[in-house]
């Protein structure tokens, strides 16, 4: 049985016209319409015309927001040799080899946002796949987590890069920033992973790509966005 919302979030959800917005009328709207006390993540959410169990329509990306996300992310980096000294020059949180993949499978260690592994160190990474891969952790060459570029991987983090990629129900869910930001903040944000997500499109996908999205916060309602400019650009 569904709970029912609470008398805050129904104030908030009445506040909302039943229309498609703009991205430039919904953030402020996003922003006025909060009701807790804590400075809650914006989020976008996007379904996609696509089908994830085809291999050729799976959407899947990373993207640095010009703004960041309004925390720094703790980076853990494992590697070997150079590049060791590497990581840890560019500011990596947590840098080593074989033992801190041993520290990770005997203790479940998991205090960190985002891991980057040198190609050489792919072989040992296997066993963390369990572990780390359900909670969208584990390097990817494809997301540049498995890279030589230690340096450039772990800038681009601590930057605000965001990973996406469609779920089950091919639903893109991402975080743009905070409540707190400034409103142009918000809006580069929320354009360029947009934008990241539609230059995405799959070859393989065909008819509406955008088939609706929401912008929202942590515990907000949605508010719908008009995606007719999003399927614009990939007609």
């Amino acid at each position: 049985m569904a709970r029912k919302p609470g008398k805050k979030y129904t104030a908030a959800s009445e506040q909302i016209e039943k229309r498609p917005y703009s991205l430039e009328e919904a953030l402020p709207l996003v922003q006025k319409i909060k009701f807790t006390k804590f400075d809650e993540t914006v989020e976008v959410h996007m379904r996609l015309g696509i089908d994830p169990r085809h291999a050729d329509q799976m959407v899947r990306g990373t993207v640095v927001l010009p703004n960041g996300l309004g925390k720094t992310k703790r980076v853990l980096v494992i590697a070997s040799g150079d590049k060791v000294r590497e990581a840890e020059e560019a500011g990596a949180d947590f840098v080593g080899g074989e033992e801190l993949i041993a520290k990770i499978v005997q203790e479940n260690w998991l205090d960190y946002d985002a891991v980057v592994a040198t190609p050489d160190m792919m072989r040992s990474m296997a066993k963390l796949g369990k572990i780390l891969g359900p909670r969208g952790l584990m390097p990817n060459p494809k997301t540049g987590t498995v890279t030589a570029d230690v340096t450039k991987a772990v800038q681009e983090v601590k930057a605000g890069k965001v990973e996406f990629r469609a779920d089950k129900g091919g639903v893109i869910h991402a975080p743009v920033g905070k409540l707190s930001f400034p409103l142009e903040k918000l809006m580069e944000n929320a354009s360029t992973l947009i934008g990241a997500v539609v230059r995405a499109k799959p070859a393989a996908a065909k008819g509406k790509y955008v088939k609706s999205a929401t912008v929202c916060s942590t515990m907000g309602p949605g508010v719908q966005l008009d995606v007719t400019s999003y399927n614009a650009r990939t007609a």
